[in-house]
């Protein structure tokens, strides 16, 4: 998309998976099964994501049983695993899901994910993607991938859409005062 869209219309947040729910890492034993090792600030972000009204969807180029549990243990229903062109996948989730690309922010880290980040309306990256990636986002986490990168884009999100007190109230002791 080559307009700007406010961070204040975002209401699905595309998520990729290896090198941004997972620090990239790939473990594999001795029997072939596959591990990943995910943040739990950034689960924790997904489901205040939810919690607050946003959707969130995964689009992934390598499919895994291991990513098909994290999904549905986060309640994320749009789970699309072995994709191969993510603009398109994309534009099949938009027709299923009844939203637009304008109010849809996706986080990705390297080159297969460039399509994906031009057809959103607020590309993120984290901030150990490639250099082209991080050149295609509107916001770059401080964090790098599977270190609570999808927690700081959520969070910024919504201190952008002017909700992060909301977030913090539905947990701070009365009386709390943010800092």
């Amino acid at each position: 998309m080559s307009e700007t869209i406010d961070a204040r219309a975002i209401h699905l947040l595309v998520l990729d998976v290896d090198g941004v729910m997972t620090d990239g890492g790939i473990i594999i034993d001795d029997e072939g099964r596959e591990t990943k090792v995910f943040h739990v600030r950034d689960g924790f972000g997904i489901r205040l994501w939810q919690r607050l009204g946003g959707e969130a969807a995964i689009i992934t180029g390598r499919s895994s049983r291991v990513v098909s549990h994290r999904a549905a243990e986060l309640r994320i229903q749009h789970v699309m695993q072995g994709v191969a062109d993510k603009a398109e996948a994309l534009a099949a989730l938009l027709a299923r899901s009844g939203r637009t690309a304008r109010e849809t922010a996706a986080i990705g880290d390297d080159l297969n994910d460039l399509p994906l980040l031009a057809a959103v309306g607020y590309p993120l990256a984290v901030a150990d993607a490639a250099p082209e990636v991080r050149r295609a986002a509107r916001f770059v986490t401080s964090r790098p991938g599977g270190r609570g990168a999808v927690r700081e884009a959520i969070e910024h999100l919504l201190v952008a859409q002017g909700r992060w007190s909301e977030a913090v109230g539905l947990f701070a002791p009365p009386g709390h005062k943010e800092v």
